[in-house]
């Protein structure tokens, strides 16, 4: 109730936001923190964003409306997004324009899109409120001093680097959008548009401003630290062509560099790595969406992942769950990228092939695709999770085997050592195969290597839509995959769809708005 009350705060737009209400029952931020706990339950409701979808679980007192609670969703929109239109995975639903994400169809006037675009405004939102709140005034006004206000310090860097995330997500689909900050009075106003150029500049900024008020790496789970930032900072550099005109590779592999240095190590198990107890003993993690059958139930994150990749032939039991909801699988470019589909060679070819076709005739069936067990709700001894209806499984945001593709990819690109990037590559290939049958030499570290490999150790981990468009090869015609563009074989599409449309609900209600290319 604290923290619904907390939210009330942001979500409204009354113009004396000063005034406390005479009811003692109502919760402002004149009242909310009194209690010196509110500071670490509210900046939970922040983390809480990324993993649930309202105020109660799995459902009930959503955050956004418009939609079920379960697609609306941050996790699953973000999966949606990144895989949906790929070559990694399809979605046999009939769910409204579901299906559009795959053939690349998809209009400004689309539920699912809309949804994510105002799930990340909402938490933007709400870090903002979260931020203001925690400024040097305020907690002189609460009188807040000692050994608090330090903490409150590392709470209030926790909260920017979830709105530079957050920010990072907007970017990154939508290009050019709304910005608005804690400087920005709550109200009823239409927020500036923001170039995409000059956002990255603000999320380097932000990145760069919060490293020192954050912890030290590997000190908490889940949480925002030191090299979650410089993973974010690495990402957003590699990508730098893409959102600002200007290459950025060098400074991608120093801030990976600083990652790796940083005391991680890849686990010994890859699939170790998607299971109940992946929060437990994972010396790879750097930052987790984490996931409780009990604490943290939703019928969206890795609960929509593990649940969707079931159906046909396969056994729920198998994934620590009680039953599949049939919807998602893949396609066979994807499966071509392993030496074989199996997993007897590349442990990480995790495809379930039973009763299932290898291409897709219909979207709509289940079997047609291969279904891919990546995720599962058991533990590495075994055991089911906590509960057969909501997983316990983490999802991995950020590893350090992606750091080590990052920095390859640099060193391809010209910026960095490609003696180190050889090393960390074999290093990410010998887990696979399980010996050094795999190594690759200098000579083989190409940019079409670098862009399969980064498909093969993180599918469906949200990544692959960010990559292809890195590489030129999202849309257009230089790399089809089955049903790309609504055609069985693939068919080059516009590049238009290299950004996804700001909702016309949004262009329509502000006028500073101006919709991206082609929509």
């Amino acid at each position: 109730m604290l923290i619904a009350g907390f939210i009330m705060i942001f979500s409204s737009c009354t113009k004396d936001l000063d005034t406390i209400p005479l009811d003692p029952n109502v919760t402002t931020a004149a009242t909310v923190f009194d209690d010196p706990q509110a500071y670490v339950e509210v900046l939970a409701k922040l983390y809480a964003g990324l993993a649930v979808s309202g105020q109660q679980g799995p459902s009930g007192m959503s955050d956004i409306s418009g939609i079920d609670e379960g697609f609306g969703q941050y996790l699953r929109g973000w999966w949606y997004h990144q895989e949906l239109p790929t070559d990694e995975a399809v979605i046999s639903w009939n769910d409204q324009t579901i299906k559009d994400f795959h053939y690349q169809t998809w209009g400004s006037n689309d539920v699912f899109i809309s949804a994510m675009y105002y799930r990340i405004f909402y938490q933007i939102s709400a870090c903002n409120e979260y931020i203001r709140e925690t400024s040097d005034s305020k907690l002189d006004d609460r009188g807040v001093t000692g050994d608090l206000r330090e903490k409150i310090k590392t709470y209030r860097a926790e909260a920017r680097f979830l709105r530079a995330l957050s920010y990072f997500h907007a970017m990154d689909l939508f290009g050019n959008v709304p910005f608005v900050t804690e400087a920005d009075a709550v109200g009823q106003f239409f927020p500036e548009q923001i170039q995409r150029a000059d956002l990255f500049n603000y999320i380097e900024s932000e990145l760069k401003a919060i490293e020192g008020d954050l912890v030290e790496p590997r000190t908490m789970y889940a949480r925002a630290d030191k090299a979650t930032a410089w993973t974010l900072l690495a990402t957003i550099y590699l990508n730098a062509e893409v959102y600002t005109g200007t290459a950025r590779y060098e400074d991608c592999a120093t801030y990976c560099e600083k990652v790796i240095n940083a005391g991680y190590s890849l686990a010994p198990d890859y699939q170790n790595l998607f299971l109940a107890d992946n929060n437990e003993n994972n010396p790879e993690q750097i930052f987790s969406i984490a996931f409780d059958g009990n604490a943290t139930r939703t019928w969206g994150g890795t609960n929509f992942i593990i649940h969707a990749a079931i159906g046909g032939d396969m056994n729920p039991s198998d994934f620590g769950v009680g039953g599949g909801w049939g919807g998602t699988r893949t396609t066979s470019a994807f499966v071509d990228k392993f030496p074989d589909e199996t997993g007897d060679i590349d442990s990480r070819a995790m495809f379930f092939t039973d009763g299932q076709s290898k291409e897709i005739e219909d979207m709509g069936n289940f079997q047609d695709g291969y279904a891919i067990t990546k995720f599962k709700n058991v533990r590495s001894n075994g055991s089911s999770g906590s509960s057969l209806d909501f997983p316990d499984t983490d999802f991995p945001l950020y590893r350090l085997a992606d750091v080590y593709l990052m920095y390859a990819e640099a060193a391809v690109r010209g910026a960095a050592d490609m003696n180190k990037a050889v090393n960390y590559v074999n290093m990410i290939r010998e887990r696979a195969y399980g010996d050094n049958s795999g190594d690759i030499t200098a000579a083989d570290l190409t940019l079409d290597f670098i862009l399969d490999e980064r498909g093969r150790e993180l599918f469906w981990e949200c990544h692959r839509r960010t990559d292809l468009v890195r590489f030129g090869k999202f849309t257009g015609g230089e790399y089809l995959w089955p049903w790309k563009g609504n055609v069985a074989e693939g068919t080059a599409t516009d590049s238009k769809y290299d950004l996804f449309p700001i909702p016309s609900s949004d262009i329509g209600a502000n006028p500073n708005l101006v919709q991206n290319p082609g929509y």
